[in-house]
């Protein structure tokens, strides 16, 4: 037997979802056609994270209950980079801004410049840990990706304005959730993940445990996440 050697990235996604309450919709973008990962398909914003990323400070960390179910079936503690990743990539892809009013203490890494030309340092509490997944053998890439919801009222950017995204996504778009899974060309994973949303659309509480797809060589699991206490010797 033959076994996959793609190296598996750490990820974060954002699913941002707005006007919950009365009609949900959820912000998605198409990846391009000649992309090496899921080409033409529409997807959240998010992507790989990088190793500066755990040297990012945040203004207010993640939920205490998301980070402890980050760090369940980990081999080291990767809450804060992750949760500063999904800021980035929103950032980045889509040009909204999570974070709160605020100067940074000393230089701004690059890919920070615009978000700190905006006047404002990133936040994590409203972001909700929601989903885990990682991609199966044999594909050209890789990911062991983490989904976290945020409501679309903690954006402080003009839910609208798309103008300081980079050219990753196009048709940058906020999509009904009621729409998305019928309309859009969408990977699996993310008609999934979709489908978990919609179950809590209008249940701002977190979830009683987070769905975990653990693809590897041996085998392919479907496990639930629901943290645990490191200084619990139970």
């Amino acid at each position: 037997m033959t076994l996959d050697k793609t190296a598996i990235r750490n990820a974060a996604t954002v699913i941002a979802l707005r006007d919950r309450a009365s009609d949900p919709h959820v912000l998605m973008g198409q990846r391009g056609a000649n992309a090496a990962f899921m080409p033409s398909k529409f997807v959240f914003p998010g992507g790989a994270v990088d190793a500066a990323d755990a040297e990012v400070s945040l203004a207010r960390p993640l939920p205490a209950i998301c980070a402890d179910r980050l760090r369940e079936d980990s081999e080291v503690d990767l809450g804060h980079a992750l949760a500063v990743a999904a800021i980035r990539e929103l950032w980045e892809e889509t040009g909204l801004v999570l974070g709160q009013t605020g100067k940074w203490a000393g230089a701004v890494p690059d890919d920070w410049k615009g978000f700190a030309d905006s006047g404002h340092v990133p936040t994590a509490h409203a972001l909700q840990f929601v989903f885990r997944a990682i991609t199966p053998p044999g594909r050209p890439r890789r990911f062991d990706a983490r989904f976290f919801v945020v409501d679309a009222g903690e954006i402080v950017s003009d839910l609208d304005d798309f103008s300081a995204a980079c050219d990753e996504l196009s048709h940058l778009q906020w999509v009904p959730l009621s729409k998305a899974r019928e309309e859009f060309d969408l990977p699996f994973i993310t008609e999934v993940v979709l489908a978990e949303v919609a179950a809590r659309a209008h249940d701002p509480s977190p979830p009683a445990s987070v769905p975990f797809f653990r693809n590897n060589d041996e085998a392919s699991l479907f496990l639930r996440l629901r943290g645990f206490d490191p200084n619990d010797d139970d």
